[in-house]
């Protein structure tokens, strides 16, 4: 059973998506992100808390923590997201791709000591990226106007309720011990955000304006998931 906190991040991730639609006054004359005076105004809360907690944390624990423990976290939480690439891969069509992943799954939870170490990549099992976000866009679903969630950072319409269907399902949100929750929680978002650390100094030398830059790269990168990396010319289904 979805746990009530977990529904109400739900609805609060899909109510944060509704109201920056429906900001008529942070309308602006780009297409593809109709709402960015909303949108400007989420991402510099956003880098706020980065810059003042986030981020330092994720220095600490990169400059602290030994390699082999960093590897250990990341493969853990990866192998628990194997298990819903593979539902999603399955939600495609792609049954090679989903039983890959489920097969990852399998050797990592068992030879790989509950997914610390990850023998099925050494054993050719290729690590897929998916989500309920990339599904919906398979289906036919267009993106939508470009948003900025707080804390969860650059989606479009598509990926927000995708967002949605991921934390419904996710099975860290679902524990009933709130300490282990929380700390599995926190221990992922720090992981994430130190593997991020080294793309830093390259966006902040790369963008004039770091908004644009970081969203016209996830528009980019989000349809090129979509498509598998060969989005097609015509941008109708955008």
């Amino acid at each position: 059973m979805i746990s009530s906190q977990f529904k109400r991040l739900c609805f609060v991730v899909s109510l944060v998506g509704a109201s920056g639609l429906l900001g008529g006054c942070a309308t602006s004359g780009n297409p593809k992100d109709p709402v960015e005076g909303f949108n400007r105004a989420m991402f510099a809360f956003n880098e706020g808390l980065d810059k003042t907690i986030v981020k330092p944390v994720a220095q600490g624990y990169d400059a602290a923590v030994p390699v082999p423990a960093k590897t250990g976290v990341s493969n853990f939480f990866g192998n628990i997201a194997d298990v819903f690439i593979g539902v999603n891969n399955l939600l495609q069509g792609k049954v090679p791709d989903a039983a890959s992943d489920f097969g990852r799954v399998a050797v990592n939870s068992t030879i790989g000591v509950l997914g610390l170490i990850d023998w099925a990549s050494d054993m050719g099992l290729e690590k897929h990226d998916e989500d309920f976000g990339q599904t919906f866009g398979r289906w036919g679903a267009g993106s939508g106007a470009y948003l900025v969630i707080p804390v969860f950072g650059p989606r479009d319409v598509r990926d927000t309720v995708g967002l949605a269907a991921d934390l419904a399902v996710e099975p860290v949100g679902q524990m009933h011990n709130v300490a282990a929750r929380n700390t599995l929680i926190i221990t992922r978002l720090i992981s994430d955000r130190a593997a991020l650390l080294p793309a830093d100094k390259v966006i902040e030398e790369a963008a004039l304006d770091k908004y644009s830059y970081i969203r016209d790269a996830y528009l980019q990168r989000r349809r090129s998931l979509v498509y598998d990396g060969a989005p097609p010319r015509n941008n109708a289904d955008e």
